[in-house]
This record gives C-alpha cells, sequence and structure tokens, in this order.
C-alpha cells in the first residue's frame, strides 16, 4: 500500500503556488495531454483501415507527454526548477513518434520504412546532442547545439524538399496534401520554439539574458501541448476526410 501511495502521490498531490504562472502551466499542460489522450484513444475505435494506427500513434504522444508532465509539475512545485531531464526523456520518446505520423499518412502512397527511420534517427540525433548539450557538457552548450541543429535541418529537409515532400505532392488526395503541409508547419514553426530557448537558457548561447528560465518553460509548456495536441488532431480531421481508409 505504501508503494502504490509513493506512485500516486507525485502525480496528483502536487501543490501549486499563489502566482506561480509556470507550474500552472505545467498543470494546465498535464490535464491537456490527458484529455486528448482519451479522445484520440476513443477515436480510434471510430475510424477505418490505416487510420487507426495513425490515431493509437497519437493517443501515444500525448499519453506519454501526459504521464511526463504529471511527473513534471511536481518536480517544478517541489523544487522550484525546469525538469529538464523529465523534459528530454518525454521528447525523446514523443518527438520520433510524431516523425512516425508521417511515414503512416503516407504510406498508402509508396513511402517506405526507410523514411520513418530517416526521420527518427534524425529526430533523436537533435534531441541527444540537444539533452548533452544542456545537461553533461553546458561549457561547450554552443557547439552541441550545432550539432543538434544538423539532426533538426535533416527532418526539415525530409519534410519540405526529400521524398516525404514529393510523396505527398504525387497523392491524389487533397485532404492528405492540406494535413501534410499543415504538420510541415509544426515542425518548421512550432517545433522551432525547442532551439530558440536551447539559446536563450545557455550560458553561452546566442540568446542568452534575453529571457528568464521560468519564462521558457512556460513557452516550452504551451508549445508542446499545441505541437502534440495539434499534430494528433491534424491527423484525426485527416482521417475523417480522407478517401483512402
Amino acid at each position: 500500500m505504501s508503494a502504490l501511495s509513493n506512485l500516486i502521490e507525485p502525480i496528483f498531490l502536487a501543490t501549486l503556488k499563489p502566482g506561480d504562472y509556470v507550474g500552472f502551466t505545467f498543470f494546465i499542460g498535464s490535464m491537456a495531454m490527458l484529455a486528448a489522450t482519451v479522445f484520440f484513444f476513443v477515436q480510434m475505435t471510430r475510424v477505418e483501415g490505416k487510420w487507426k494506427d495513425s490515431m493509437l500513434v497519437s493517443g501515444l504522444i500525448t499519453g506519454i507527454a501526459a504521464v511526463h508532465y504529471f511527473y513534471m509539475r511536481s518536480f517544478w512545485a517541489e523544487n522550484g526548477s525546469s525538469p529538464t531531464e523529465f523534459r528530454y526523456i518525454d521528447w525523446i520518446l514523443t518527438v520520433p513518434l510524431m516523425c512516425v505520423e508521417f511515414y503512416l499518412i503516407l504510406r498508402a502512397f509508396g513511402a517506405n520504412v526507410g523514411l520513418m527511420w530517416r526521420l527518427i534517427i534524425y529526430s533523436l540525433w537533435m534531441l541527444v546532442a540537444g539533452y548533452l548539450g544542456e545537461t553533461l557538457y553546458r561549457s561547450n552548450s554552443a557547439i552541441w547545439g550545432a550539432i543538434s541543429t544538423i539532426g533538426y535541418v535533416g527532418v526539415l529537409y525530409e519534410i519540405w524538399m526529400g521524398s516525404a515532400k514529393k510523396l505527398a505532392e504525387k497523392s491524389n488526395e487533397p485532404a492528405l496534401q492540406r494535413a501534410f503541409k499543415t504538420l510541415a508547419w509544426f515542425v518548421l514553426v512550432g517545433w522551432a520554439i525547442y532551439p530558440i530557448g536551447y539559446m536563450a537558457i545557455e550560458t553561452d548561447g546566442l540568446l542568452r539574458n534575453v529571457l528568464k528560465i521560468e519564462a521558457m518553460d512556460v513557452i516550452y509548456n504551451i508549445g508542446d501541448a499545441v505541437n502534440k495536441i495539434g499534430f494528433g488532431l491534424v491527423i484525426f480531421n485527416l482521417a475523417t476526410t480522407s478517401t483512402k481508409g
């Protein structure tokens, strides 16, 4: 019983101090991710064919994020510091899954497994290098940030100019083309907040002293919710409007 209490307590019993806008967004983020997860899993039973896989992945993305956000909000409430490790664990699991979504929606139009693995490898490259620069090698964070950017550029290339882009253009599905373009903008604009935040919070970052660490946590929290839930909603809309089941 005590073991169960130790598991439940950090998830559900975190306290929020008055005026704690960072904690407020952690609480909002955790509940928004949980609600989105329930929605996506329910909709998975209502869509047909290949879209079940896409909705399942959307639910996994927000579900993994929800669990981590419950822990991150508790960490913030107890320590008043940014939960960097929890955040990167979340990203390392969810960002590659977001890349998998591109493969799933393009699979019917000739996407091969190689595309999926390229996107996954690029995303992991981006995240692992960013984590090393933000934790173990902070004195050389600019170098690790540059290495991380190579992975981000790789994802952008595949989506905006590479094989993923070409497959979407060759499809005869207007709904898929619109959804693909929306997801591509999520990656270009929505994901851009993370390297911007990295440069702002590091001691030798190009944007150091521009924003406080607390402000970046708020931006990260809002960005996570918009990117992950937004990704899933675009997939849901595609699943319900596409003629290819």
